[in-house]
């Protein structure tokens, strides 16, 4: 499709190297889908890249990632943002809308280490780094004499801290190391079994004001309607329960034909308690499944212990 002589793109992107490698991702694929557009970054530090000294349950969540890239948008100094979906939040604010997401990555977490090939292998009392409530939660359950320290930083900066023996093991998301062309970091992948994936996790989703028709128009050749779906399903589980960057919660959908299966938990920080269940339904009503399952969960149990959580 050709774009307007005069069309351009502005998009607002975070300046870490995995958020500039997703923007730049972004901005070659509209070029290629649309002839003649012009695409700019317009790079912007949020106050998530700002503090790394505290864990991101301390200062209000991963949506300190992605807050003033919103504003970027609202202002109109920007006509997109482009965004990790995990760290996106269940409520979008009004106005805006996520218009395109990318096809899926690798969904798994990423165990790397120097001298285990598994988790399992990992020397008792292991120092592990994760910043991540839902990681820490199940690496404890499956191993209770971990030790978990904080990892906050890029990439890079996590990874220095394994191969300066601060950490015996640390647990990454697969797909931002294979964006960054990393995989050979990657010990293993963690089964779902052991840590259940971030809601939308591999997910890039590109967001845009809701009244811009014209970017809208823009993305519609860039969305994966499979990834939506699963995706949709993950999102609806999470603002179902109510959750935020305090609350240890994960979900994963798998897409098979017209069938939707969804894997979904909630856990004690500690990992002393995890609530899990599975709900499958039809492609069709992804949302829905997603809220079932949310329910039966909080039926279980979560309703108190997601409860706590958030007052305290």
């Amino acid at each position: 499709m050709s774009a307007p002589a005069d069309a351009t793109l502005r998009i607002a992107t975070r300046q870490s190297k995995l958020a500039l490698w997703q923007a730049e991702h972004v901005a070659a694929l509209l070029r290629h889908a649309h002839a003649g557009l012009e695409v700019r970054l317009v790079p912007i530090v949020t106050q998530g890249d700002r503090i790394q000294d505290r864990s991101l349950a301390a200062i209000g969540g991963k949506g300190l990632f992605i807050k003033e890239l919103e504003v970027a948008l609202g202002e109109g100094r920007a006509d997109i943002a482009v965004h990790s979906m995990k760290d996106v939040p269940a409520d979008l604010p009004a106005g805006l809308e996520i218009a395109a997401v990318l096809e899926r990555a690798d969904p798994h977490d990423a165990l790397l280490t120097h001298a285990a090939a598994a988790l399992a292998d990992l020397p008792p009392r292991a120092r592990v780094g994760t910043s991540s409530l839902r990681r820490q939660a199940q690496l404890l359950a499956a191993r209770p004499d971990l030790r978990i320290e904080a990892l906050r930083g890029n990439v890079d900066t996590r990874i220095r801290r394994l191969d300066t023996g601060d950490m015996d093991a640390i647990v990454l998301a697969c797909a931002g190391l294979m964006r960054l062309g990393l995989e050979a970091r990657i010990t293993a992948r963690l089964d779902p079994r052991i840590s259940l994936p971030a809601v939308a996790q591999g997910v890039i989703g590109i967001e845009c004001r809701s009244a811009d028709r014209r970017t809208r128009d823009l993305l519609t050749a860039l969305d994966h309607p499979s990834t939506r779906i699963v995706m949709d399903a993950e999102r609806a589980f999470a603002q179902r329960l109510g959750g935020s960057c305090q609350s240890p919660i994960a979900a994963h959908a798998r897409l098979d034909g017209t069938r939707l299966t969804l894997e979904g938990l909630v856990a004690e920080p500690d990992g002393s308690r995890v609530l899990r269940d599975s709900a499958s339904g039809n492609a069709d009503a992804p949302a829905a499944l997603g809220r079932q399952l949310a329910d039966r969960i909080l039926a279980a149990g979560a309703a108190p212990l997601l409860e706590r959580l958030r007052a305290g």
